[in-house]
C-alpha cells in the first residue's frame, strides 16, 4: 500500500507536576491517498489526542508521522481541521466567513477568491453568501465551515466529532453531503467519531482503539461493492449491519 499519511508507534502521555497519564501507548496505521478512515474507541481513549497529533498541533513522545514522506510538523499547511462546532463568526457574512482562512494565511489571491466562489456555486451556497450564520441551519453551517476548509485547498482533512452537535436526522444528511463533497474535491479524510454507523458508511476502513491507553485493536475494511456509494443508502445494505456488530463487539 503505497502510503500518503504514515502514523508509526505514535506513544503520547499527559504530564502534571504530580503524575503522569499515558493516553496512547502504541498505534500505527498508514492512509492511501483519497482514502476515508474513521477512528472509533471508547471514551477518554485518546482519539482526539490522536488526531491533534496528525495535524501536527501536538508533539508525540515516541514514534513518527508523516505525510508524503515529510514530518508532519512540516506539513501543517496542507492540512484542514475541522472540529465539533462550526466556529463561524456571527458579525461576518457567510461569505466573509468563508474567505477567513485565507486571510489569516494571508493567501487573499485572485485564483484563490475565484476557487472559494466556485466551492460555494458547487455546492449551493452561493446565494446565501450575505446571510449571517444566524439565519441558517446547523446543518448548512457545517457545510459553510467545510467550504472555509476546502478553500485552503488542504490534501488532507481531520475531522473531529464533525457532526455531533447536530440533531439526528441532520447528522445523517450533512455526514452524506460532507462524503460527496470530499469525494468530489478528491480530498483524503482521517474522522474522529463515537458514532459506530457514521463510521461505517463514511469510511473505507475504520479503526478500532482499545481503552487507554491506546492501541490499535481491530481494523475494519467496509466493503460494500464496487458501484456508487453514499452514506445514507448503504445503511440498508446487509454488509452494514455486520460492520456494525464486528465494530461494537470491539467496543463493549
Amino acid at each position: 500500500m503505497n502510503a500518503f499519511l504514515s502514523v508509526d508507534n505514535i506513544q503520547m502521555i499527559y504530564q502534571t507536576p504530580t503524575e503522569e497519564t499515558e493516553a496512547v501507548k502504541d498505534v500505527s496505521f498508514s492512509v492511501r491517498k483519497g482514502e476515508f478512515i474513521s477512528i472509533v474507541g471508547p471514551s477518554g481513549c485518546g482519539k482526539s489526542t490522536l488526531l491533534s497529533a496528525i495535524a501536527g498541533l501536538t508533539p508525540q513522545n515516541r514514534g513518527t508521522i508523516t505525510m508524503n514522506g515529510r514530518d508532519i510538523s512540516l506539513c501543517r499547511e496542507s492540512i484542514g481541521y475541522m472540529f465539533q462546532t462550526d466556529n463561524l463568526l456571527p458579525w461576518r457574512s457567510i461569505y466573509r466567513n468563508v474567505l477567513l482562512g485565507l486571510e489569516i494565511q494571508k493567501k487573499l489571491t485572485e485564483e484563490n477568491i475565484n476557487y472559494a466562489d466556485e466551492l460555494l456555486k458547487k455546492y449551493d451556497l452561493w446565494q446565501f453568501r450575505d446571510s449571517y450564520p444566524n439565519r441558517l441551519s446547523g446543518g448548512m453551517r457545517q457545510r459553510v465551515a467545510l467550504i472555509r476548509t476546502l478553500a485552503l485547498k488542504p490534501e488532507l482533512l481531520l475531522l473531529d466529532e464533525a457532526f455531533s452537535a447536530l440533531d439526528y436526522q441532520t447528522r445523517v444528511k450533512v455526514s452524506g453531503d460532507v462524503y460527496d463533497i470530499l469525494k468530489k474535491e478528491n480530498k483524503t479524510l482521517v474522522m474522529v467519531t463515537h458514532d459506530i454507523p457514521e463510521a461505517v458508511t463514511m469510511s473505507d476502513r475504520v479503526i478500532v482503539l482499545s481503552k487507554r491507553p491506546a492501541v490499535v485493536q481491530k481494523t475494519v475494511v467496509t466493503d460494500f461493492g464496487s458501484g456508487v456509494r453514499s452514506p445514507v443508502s448503504v445503511r440498508t445494505d446487509p454488509r452494514f449491519q455486520t460492520y456494525f456488530n464486528i465494530i461494537w463487539k470491539e467496543l463493549t
